[in-house]
Parts: C-alpha cells; structure tokens; sequence
C-alpha cells in the first residue's frame, strides 16, 4: 500500500469510528480498511480522534493502558500492550450514574490509577524514577467500550478505536506508593452485589509499575511524554464484567481502597408499548 493509499485508509477508518460515535450504532472492524496488522496506521487513526477532541476544546488528562493481561496479549497475538487518551468529560464521579445510552457495549474492569506530580521525559525511566514522579494510586473502574460490532477486534481495531477506552471512574482514596505493593494487591469486583471478577496486580504485566514503565517509555520515544497530573489508568487487574443498563459495580483493591459505579436504568423500561 502507497503512502498515499495508506492516509486514505487511516481517513476512512476515522470516520467509521466517529460515525460509530456520532450515530450510537457499532460499526464493522475498521482492520479491513487498513493495512493488514499496522499497528502504526491504527495509531494514526487514534491520533486523529485525539486531535478533533482537542479542537473541539476537550482537555487531555491522560493515558490508558490495556492489553496487560497475558491472555488477552495470546487471544490477539501480540505481544505487548497498547495504548489510549484519556479526556476530562470522560470522568464519571462517584455517585452519579452512566446515563443509558452513553455508551455502546460496555464492559467494566477494575484498575489501580496513578497520578503524577512530575514530567517522565525519558524513554528509559526506572522504576525510581516512576516512584518519584507518582503522587499517589487512586482505585479505578475502567468502563471499556467498542465502537466495533460484537467486539469483533483485533490489536489494530483496538488501538484505532482508543483503545477502546469508553468512561472511567476514579475512587477518593489516595494513597502514596510507599504504603502499598502495587504488585500484591488482590482486587474483587462485585456486580449487583455478586463477584464478578478477581485478580491481583501481578496479573497486570507482572506489576501496574511494569505497564506504567512502559507507557512512559513509549511515549517518550513519540515525543508526547507523560507529564506532571497525567493519569495513568495501568491496566485490568482481572477479568471485565458485562455491564447494562440498572447494574451497580463495587470494586474493591487492597491496601489502597474501593470504587464504585451504576449504570441508569434505562428510561424507557416499565413503559407501555
């Protein structure tokens, strides 16, 4: 595929997804627009969505990172991580719920955060230097969401739809670094009051500072480093849950605290036909 053909591609792609976006309908995977397993051409498909969010005056606060667990890296044969934007009106607080149809086909994952108090501009950070530059860890519910129907994705739909990143919910506990192994940590995810999930946090890369290291290297080689309040959401502790309109989801992470989320009931539920 020429240059040319590729830009084309990448356009195309784009306005699947933002026609997804724009309508509520799910649109078919977007790799069959794009150069076959072109991770790169898939990012080029993310940094338009960034750059249209920005100018419609969106604020970026920071990163996603997925594709953490071993499993899921086998199930789309690849073999590392990727990752998305995070915006400010992505943010749900706790205690108001993700009104129905927000969202297309979501899911929920419980992640540890980090919230920087210092740039990571080096492509070879060490974990002393991530430490450092680490306010604090928050407990996270990620509401991941594919524009792409039945999430029929491979890595390059994935990472062209933002890694399919839809909402995410922050939990108020802040807790310093030095308080917590974020390796050790066990997490539960209960789903109207049934668990659901559970995992711990070597099932994230090996440790939520591993996937953190390695966004910040990643972005630092594309000369977008991270920077001082960035979030970084560092990747599902387990297994994600179905969500749907009426479910409420508790999580709850040792050592560093719980979060919650309901999805509204839908509004027309209960009205006659």
């Amino acid at each position: 595929m020429s240059a040319l053909e590729s830009t084309d591609a990448v356009a195309k792609a784009a306005a699947a997804l933002e026609e997804a976006i724009r309508t509520g309908m799910p649109c078919p995977p977007v790799r069959s627009l794009l150069p076959e397993a072109d991770v790169e051409a898939a990012y080029a498909v993310q940094r338009q969505y960034v750059e249209r969010g920005l100018a419609d005056g969106r604020r970026l606060v920071g990163r996603k990172i997925g594709l953490t667990s071993p499993a899921v890296q086998r199930q789309l044969r690849v073999g590392q991580p990727d990752f998305g934007a995070l915006f400010a009106d992505m943010a749900v607080p706790e205690g108001q719920p993700i009104a129905s149809g927000r969202l297309l086909q979501p899911k929920v994952e419980v992640e540890v955060a980090l919230v920087l108090e210092a740039d990571l501009p080096h492509q070879d950070p060490t974990v002393a230097d991530l430490l450092r530059a680490t306010a604090f860890a928050l407990p996270a519910l990620e509401i991941v969401d594919s524009r792409i129907a039945d999430w029929d994705i491979t890595i390059v739909d994935t990472v062209a739809d933002n890694a399919s990143c839809g909402l995410y919910v922050l939990g108020g506990t802040a807790v310093p670094l030095d308080r917590v192994d974020l390796r050790g940590v066990r997490m539960t995810l209960t789903k109207n009051g049934e668990t659901v999930s559970h995992g711990r946090g070597a099932d994230c890369l090996g440790s939520p500072l591993t996937a953190a290291l390695w966004l910040a290297s990643t972005l630092a080689g594309l000369g977008d480093p991270l920077r001082a309040g960035d979030i970084i959401l560092t990747g599902a502790l387990g297994p994600m849950a179905v969500a749907a309109d009426g479910d409420e989801f508790t999580a709850s992470i040792e050592g560093i605290g719980t979060v919650a989320t309901a999805f509204a009931a839908s509004t027309t539920e209960g009205n006659p036909a």
